[in-house]
């Protein structure tokens, strides 16, 4: 009888266990990444948009991405790659001046941004994002030498991010919450259809504004390739990080 209790009590102890938490060595990892863009980008719109109109614009052509103050058509670019004003390839990209552009982009920054930058954690996705804000601004600039209307907005950061995303992740379905009446919907999107809806509105915005259509092809396509490259050169150490 007592062989049966003691049987009877590992058994037990045995079950138990099974509801023990049991702790890891890999803690869990705030990222902050996102946030702290999204929080930048509203602060910065809501700053402009209090100020007066002269004030502004003063604004806009002091830190937007201005090709004439950064590149000269008839000039060398190589010596003009050192001038202070390419300064405004990384201020450009928190400048918004109209709150449909400001959404637009936030809303797939989000999207895209927070599940790429849990794979790739968030000093590297801040990396992305403003180098990709950078080098897609600058192909801007470039392919507009001498022209005076501010290239603004964080797109091309946006589109380095998307780039990326696809890379790693080609066959993906994103989780959405859509309003559908009075209700909320939980449903699973294919990847590549949301690009569809973010190429449209870059369409949209392309001739939304004056100084929108000239350059916003050339600087989301530099963008997304930029963010294609930086994940199959990142590849490697996202692997090693996710495996740790």
């Amino acid at each position: 009888m007592m062989g049966s209790h003691r049987i009877f009590a590992q058994a037990s102890l045995r079950r138990q266990s099974l509801f023990v938490h049991v702790e890891t060595r890999r803690r869990p990892r705030w990222h902050w990444a996102t946030l702290l863009l999204v929080i930048v980008c509203v602060v910065c719109f809501v700053g402009l948009a209090l100020m007066p109109a002269p004030q502004r614009i003063s604004l806009l052509l002091q830190w937007g991405t201005v090709p004439a103050n950064i590149f000269n058509a008839h000039d060398p670019v190589l010596p003009q790659l050192t001038d202070p004003a390419l300064l405004r390839l990384f201020t450009a990209l928190f400048i918004h001046v109209t709150w449909l552009h400001l959404l637009g982009n936030l809303l797939f920054l989000v999207i895209f941004g927070l599940p790429g930058e849990r794979a790739l954690g968030s000093l590297r996705f801040l990396l992305l994002f403003v180098v990709g804000g950078i080098v897609a601004n600058l192909i801007g600039a470039l392919s507009l030498a001498g022209v005076r209307l501010p290239i603004i907005g964080c797109s091309g950061a946006v589109s380095a991010v998307v780039g990326t995303y696809v890379a790693l992740f080609p066959r993906a379905r994103l989780g959405l919450v859509l309003p559908l009446g009075l209700y909320l919907e939980f449903v699973r999107v294919p990847a590549f259809l949301l690009i569809g809806i973010w190429v449209l509105l870059q369409l949209l915005f392309s001739y939304a504004g004056p100084s929108y259509g000239a350059y916003v092809w050339w600087a989301h396509i530099g963008g997304f390739v930029f963010g294609l490259g930086f994940a199959l050169f990142s590849r490697e150490a996202i692997t090693r990080r996710l495996r740790g």
